[in-house]
Order: structure tokens, then sequence, then C-alpha cells
């Protein structure tokens, strides 16, 4: 395979590439993104130091078939290889619904519970269909409520969430702190 030089920052996992189907290179796919639209004929993906650009995609089989992948050997290759988009490439080909946010976009934001910073997204997890914020704790909590938990996960559901705003940099949350003193 030739390897392209990559410009493009392909941070986002997208999917994994599983066996070979075929003589002709189609490769089946363990999806990993809830936007399925990423999967447009022409899009680029990095798979290790390699591009590879979107010839078609089976959303029945969840397979794919990309233009550099010819033949059976060269889809062997990828086998158990992660695929990755860029954040460009999601923005543009990835509709949100009102308030759904992306997981890159969420990361990295400040959690606010009454006024008071309780620390900040260090990642995103998902349990059966719930999505847990995985909060990094500021060290002023812990002293002010005698705890010693360095994370500890907010489920992001109406019942713990009450605004996420971008343009702030923030989270504000409710009863964030009874789920700190049970970690």
């Amino acid at each position: 395979m030739k390897e392209n030089k990559i410009n493009d920052n392909f941070d986002i996992i997208v999917a994994k590439c599983g066996r070979s189907i075929g003589l002709k290179g189609e490769i089946n796919l363990i999806i990993y993104t809830d936007f399925l639209e990423i999967f447009s004929k022409g899009n680029v993906f990095k798979c290790g130091k390699t591009l590879l650009t979107l010839e078609s995609f089976n959303k029945i089989k969840g397979s794919a078939k990309f233009k550099e992948i010819s033949n059976i050997d060269l889809a062997k290759e990828l086998n158990s290889h992660l695929l990755y988009s860029s954040r460009e490439l999601t923005r543009e080909h990835c509709e949100l619904k009102n308030n759904e946010f992306f997981w890159f976009d969420i990361v990295g934001l400040k959690i606010f519970d009454n006024d008071e910073l309780i620390g900040e997204v260090g990642d995103i997890q998902r349990f059966g269909n719930v999505d847990y914020l995985a909060i990094n704790v500021e060290s002023n909590i812990n002293k002010k409520y005698n705890l010693k938990a360095k994370s500890f996960l907010i489920p992001y559901i109406e019942r713990y969430i009450i605004d996420t705003n971008l343009a702030l940099n923030r989270i504000l949350v409710r009863d964030s702190i009874p789920l700190l003193e049970e970690s």
C-alpha cells in the first residue's frame, strides 16, 4: 500500500477494520460511530499511516470498499487496524440534532454545580445506551468535601445535566457531589 502524507488531523475513531470479504478488497467494519453519514463515497480516512478513500459502503453488511485496496491481500493487511476521520470531515458530513454534541467538543469542558467548579470532562464512556462524563476533579473540591477521588462519572441525562454551553466552555450540572462522594 502506498503511504500518503497526512496533512489533516485524523483523530476521531469511527471503525475498526475486520476481515476481508471476497477477492476485490472489500472489508468488514466494526462501527464505532453514531453517524453513518461519515461513510459517504469519497470521504478520506486514516488507517495506520495510510489515507484511504471510500469507494462504497454497505450499511446492511457494515462493509466498505476503498479505492486504494484492490485485492484480498491488501485488505488482509488492514485487519484489526482502526479507521480514523478528522474533526473537519465529521462536522461537514454528520448532522447533529438539537442539543446533540460531538464527544470531541464535550471533552475539556468545565463542570459547574451551583456555580462551583467541580472539574473538567476528561473522557466520555458509554455503558448500554447512556453516555457518562468522566470528570477529573478539581483539587479544591476534594479538600472542601474531605474526599480523595481524582475522577468520577456523571450520566449525561436530564436528571444531572442542566445545560451544555460550548461557547462558555462549560456544562452546568446538579447533584454531582453525592456522585463524587460515592466514587
